[in-house]
């Protein structure tokens, strides 16, 4: 018995020693110490054994056992430590590669447009004045001298949710508001950014949603002269310091009088060419004196109060500021286009 289970330890120390898996380690495990296998029926054959031989051969078994259980052990070790050290080197990260290049956003050019000009005006005095794009009736046209069957309101053909209530078609009734809350004393200086909607179809110029940027100045003794001042300050330093601009006149309701302003072209240098249409100016804004009609409906006394107003599209400032030909590239959000707006 004793020569018996010796030479079961060396077999299965044998067959240990060439496991090259954890599953041929297994097989050997229940082989030997499983229910069926060779050291469970020596142990229970143990009561055939004379009472003198049943602890010596007690004892040998158990050596026997537990020397198999313990190479098992240790085999089953080293094979997970193989494992291990054959998936770190099947992953590995090689540092000499190139690193990936991180993808950094940039700023829209609407919104570096947007505050490119509110730096230009903040310097000349203004404060920025924001207001609800949900507007009512009221302010969005009575407000600013259009009354109800007005014929200019046609000009702006709008999204009515009622009667009363409206997508603003411009910013100017953050104007109306602003000198709401002043209660007729001055001054009031301020420049109105964000959306605004009208029922245009879109096309390469004109969308139902834009941007717009507009601005007052109410005080006393303002004059024409000052709107000019401003105004040529602002595209001296958005356009560049070569650049004029002249008015034409226009009409708007809220303003009177009023005028168109134009930008020499930086294309031709006012020369004339194909991108000013050979006239050497480019439309940029329109502008005015803020209509005494309108200064009354906000609180303010005429007489003693003057102002002026004006009106600019974001999208136009960044199209003749870029070269940009489709005003549609602002809202596609084609990653080529918007990649060439990064700043270094």
């Amino acid at each position: 018995m004793r020569e018996q289970l010796e030479k079961l330890k060396l077999e299965a120390l044998s067959q240990i020693k060439n496991a090259s898996t954890k599953k041929e380690l297994q097989e050997v495990r229940i082989s030997y110490l499983g229910k069926k296998g060779p050291i469970t029926e020596v142990l229970r054959g143990m009561g055939k054994l004379s009472a003198e031989e049943r602890p010596l051969i007690g004892q040998v078994v158990n050596v026997v056992r537990d020397t198999i259980k313990e190479e098992i052990e240790q085999k089953e070790q080293k094979l997970e430590e193989l494992e291990v050290e054959a998936k770190l080197a099947s992953e590995s990260i090689d540092v000499t590669l190139p690193g990936r290049p991180i993808q950094i956003g940039a700023k829209h050019p609407l919104t570096a447009v947007i505050e490119e000009v509110e730096d230009a005006f903040i310097g000349l005095g203004f404060s920025v004045a924001q207001g609800p794009e949900v507007e009512i009736d009221y302010y969005n046209f009575e407000a600013l001298n259009l009354p109800k069957n007005h014929p200019a309101r046609d000009m702006q053909d709008s999204f009515y949710f009622t009667e009363e209530l409206l997508l603003r078609t411009q910013t100017s009734p953050v104007q109306a508001r602003t000198m709401e809350q002043h209660q007729g004393k001055g001054p009031v200086k301020i420049i109105c950014p964000g959306k605004v909607f009208r029922r245009d179809d879109d096309d390469a110029t004109h969308s139902h949603q834009f941007m717009q940027i507009e601005g007052l100045f109410v005080d006393e003794n303002v004059r024409m002269s000052d709107l000019k001042g401003v105004l040529d300050a602002f595209v001296k330093q958005f356009f560049g310091a070569d650049r004029e601009i002249r008015l034409r006149p226009s009409f708007f309701p809220f303003t009177e009088p009023s005028v168109e302003v134009d930008v020499s072209c930086g294309i031709c240098k006012g020369q004339g060419c194909r991108i000013c249409k050979h006239t050497g100016w480019i439309e940029v804004l329109g502008a005015g004196m803020v209509h005494p009609r309108v200064l009354e409906m906000s609180g303010f006394d005429s007489s003693k109060y003057s102002g002026f107003a004006f009106g600019m599209g974001v999208e136009r400032l960044a199209m003749l500021k870029h070269d940009i030909d489709d005003i549609r590239h602002f809202y596609t959000n084609d990653m080529r286009f918007l990649a060439q707006f990064k700043r270094v």
